[in-house]
């Protein structure tokens, strides 16, 4: 094969960003259409870095950013809206996060860039009773429904995200009552573990983990599939579409609806922010206090219907 004819090695942003996608689509549970509005955004930027030149994910600079950001308010050609405009740049931010998080890049050069205001979209927690709908969806002594009733258990009893419950090993349960867990930027945290929780997973570990274990190598890992390697965060999403289908909910959740739960149930229950963000794994607490206008809109609804002089 002549070097003219040798198909060109895939550029090495393309490849990152594919995995981005992949990871929205298992993490966030995302429609088809918003990933493929991510998908064009994601094109149009690695298009603008090719043409400078950029095709690796750590030699990219905030001063490339920056050049995509006036190339978009600048396109006389084609006009966006600024809705449009802030949707690309929240786009661009996700995937250097996702860079740094993933140890494709140091640093995170597009977290300066600055993103038109938009209204605040609120995180989609689903009810108390939902929930419990959910947990109880696989009933039975079986050992995959052992094991994804301690799975849905332990997501909603800790909020992790779903990488951090695949990434578990056996010995990250600590005295039954306790998880450690690894979250972005390798940033340990240590989260406890209520009840019911404890029960599933104690359960799964005595009755349904070694059954899975002999089917495939060793493995530390906490959660296994049905050959006996670790659980995938693919894996996980269709558990939870499979338990809220069997849960009859009527709408589509994801692996991140259990954590907005989460957050959502701990502060109508009257947790400090400050503890919900530690629990969270949140860098910041303003992240975390967006959960607060959840419940706040919760209480204004509430008020509105039962006060007499409400309306």
């Amino acid at each position: 094969m002549t070097e003219s004819t040798r198909p060109a090695a895939k550029n090495a942003i393309a490849v990152a960003a594919e995995r981005y996608l992949r990871h929205l689509a298992i993490e966030r549970g995302l429609s088809a259409n918003t990933l493929a509005a991510y998908r064009r955004d994601l094109d149009r930027y690695r298009a603008f870095l090719s043409d400078r030149g950029r095709t690796a994910p750590d030699i990219v600079t905030a001063d490339d950013v920056t050049a995509f950001a006036h190339s978009l308010r600048a396109d006389t050609e084609s006009p966006l809206a600024a809705s449009s405009v802030a949707r690309m740049l929240s786009t661009v931010r996700g995937l250097h996060t996702f860079f740094v998080d993933e140890s494709l890049a140091v640093e995170d050069v597009a977290h300066t860039v600055a993103i038109p205001k938009q209204p605040l979209r609120l995180p989609k927690a689903i009810s108390i009773e939902q929930m419990t709908a959910v947990l109880g969806s696989f009933p039975g002594d079986e050992i995959i429904s052992l094991r994804n009733t301690a799975l849905l258990e332990l997501l909603y009893a800790t909020g992790a995200r779903v990488s951090e419950v695949t990434a578990l090993n056996v010995d990250d349960m600590i005295d039954g009552d306790i998880v450690r867990l690894l979250g972005k930027g390798n940033k340990q945290r240590i989260v406890p573990v209520g009840s019911f929780a404890q029960a599933a997973i104690s359960t799964y570990l005595v009755r349904a983990r070694p059954a899975l274990s002999v089917k495939g190598a060793s493995t530390p890992a906490l959660f296994l599939g049905a050959r006996g390697a670790r659980l995938s965060r693919q894996n996980v999403w269709l558990i939870i579409q499979s338990a809220a289908e069997r849960a009859e909910l009527g709408i589509d959740i994801s692996p991140h609806t259990f954590r907005h739960s989460f957050a959502t149930h701990l502060l109508s229950g009257g947790a400090d922010v400050r503890v919900v963000q530690e629990l969270l794994g949140h860098s910041s607490v303003a992240t975390t206090q967006i959960y607060t206008m959840v419940t706040a809109d919760t209480l204004r609804d509430m008020y509105t219907t039962a006060h007499p002089r409400a309306r």
